[in-house]
C-alpha cells in the first residue's frame, strides 16, 4: 500500500527493479480508480489536475500531457508545464522538439519523452504501424532515446516496437522507459483506461488489453436513460406528474388572503 507519491527520483531508483503500471485517465472517476487499484503511474489531461484530482489520487504520480500542436514555442511549453505541476503534476509529457525538452529541464521541469510510433508525427514513419522492425528504423529509435537522454529528458514512452528492440534499448539508457506494447523489457506497462474498461465500440490496438464491457453497459444504461424519460413524458401528459407529494403547500389562510389582494 503507497503512503507517499513517488518522486522522478524515486522511479529512477526502481529502473530495472519492478514492472511499474500505468495508465491513461481521463475522468476524476478513473483517476481514484488507478489511485485505489494500487496504479503507480498515470497520464492526464492538464485540464483535470487540481485540488479535485489530488484529493482523488494523492499518491499517483502524474503526467500531464502537453499535447503537441496545442503548444507552439518553447515559451508556450514551458508556461504550460509551470501550470500543470502547479495543478498537481509531477512531470510533463512532451514530444515537442529537442530544444525544447532542454528548455524545459533547464527550469527543473521533469520530462517524459516519446519514442516508436508517435501518433502526432505518425505521418514520418508510415502512419498507425509498429516502428523499429529493421535494424535502420531499430538504430533511429535508439538515437532517439540517447537524444532525449542528453537533453535531459527523464523517461520515455516508447510506443509499439518489437519487445527485443525495447528491452535492447530499455538496458542502454538511464531513462524510464513507459512500454506502450512494446514489452516487458522496459520499465513500465501502459495502457489506456478506456480500452481496459472496454469502452471502444470500434477498433482495439494490438498492445490493449480489454478487461470489462463498460461499452455494453453504457449502451444498456442509455436504455434505460430513454426509458426513464419516455415514462417521465407520459406521466406529464396524462396527469401522474407531479402528485401532491411533490408540490409545496400553503396554509388555506394565507392562500386565501392572497387571492383577496390579487383580486383587489
Amino acid at each position: 500500500m503507497k503512503t507517499k507519491r513517488p518522486t522522478v527520483a524515486d522511479l529512477k531508483a526502481m529502473k530495472g527493479k519492478r514492472q511499474l503500471t500505468m495508465l491513461r485517465v481521463v475522468t476524476l472517476e478513473e483517476a481514484e480508480a488507478a489511485e485505489k487499484a494500487g496504479i503507480d503511474l498515470v497520464s492526464v489531461p492538464p485540464a483535470l489536475l487540481g485540488p479535485a484530482f489530488r484529493e482523488a489520487a494523492p499518491t499517483v504520480f502524474a503526467f500531464p500531457g502537453l499535447e503537441y500542436g496545442d503548444f507552439v514555442t518553447a515559451d508556450d511549453y514551458l508556461r504550460g508545464a509551470f501550470q500543470a505541476m502547479k495543478a498537481g503534476g509531477d512531470a510533463v509529457y512532451c514530444a515537442a522538439g529537442l530544444s525544447t525538452v532542454r528548455r524545459l529541464r533547464e527550469e527543473g521541469i521533469p520530462v517524459c519523452g516519446h519514442v516508436g510510433l508517435i501518433p502526432s508525427k505518425a505521418t514520418w514513419t508510415g502512419g498507425f504501424r509498429a516502428v523499429g522492425k529493421t535494424a535502420e528504423s531499430a538504430m533511429e529509435i535508439f538515437r532517439q532515446v540517447k537524444a532525449l537522454e542528453e537533453a535531459g529528458a527523464f523517461a520515455a514512452e516508447i510506443e509499439v516496437v518489437p519487445d527485443e528492440i525495447a528491452a535492447a534499448i530499455s538496458v542502454r539508457t538511464g531513462l524510464v522507459m513507459l512500454s506502450m506494447g512494446a514489452g516487458t523489457g522496459c520499465d513500465a506497462q501502459y495502457l489506456f483506461a478506456e480500452d481496459v474498461l472496454g469502452q471502444n465500440r470500434g477498433h482495439y490496438p494490438r498492445h490493449a488489453k480489454v478487461y470489462r464491457n463498460f461499452a455494453a453497459e453504457y449502451d444498456r444504461l442509455q436504455q434505460e436513460r430513454i426509458a426513464a424519460f419516455r415514462e417521465y413524458a407520459d406521466d406529464v401528459r396524462s396527469g401522474a406528474y407531479p402528485e401532491k407529494g411533490h408540490l409545496v403547500d400553503i396554509a388555506p389562510a394565507e392562500l386565501s388572503a392572497f387571492l383577496d389582494r390579487v383580486d383587489a
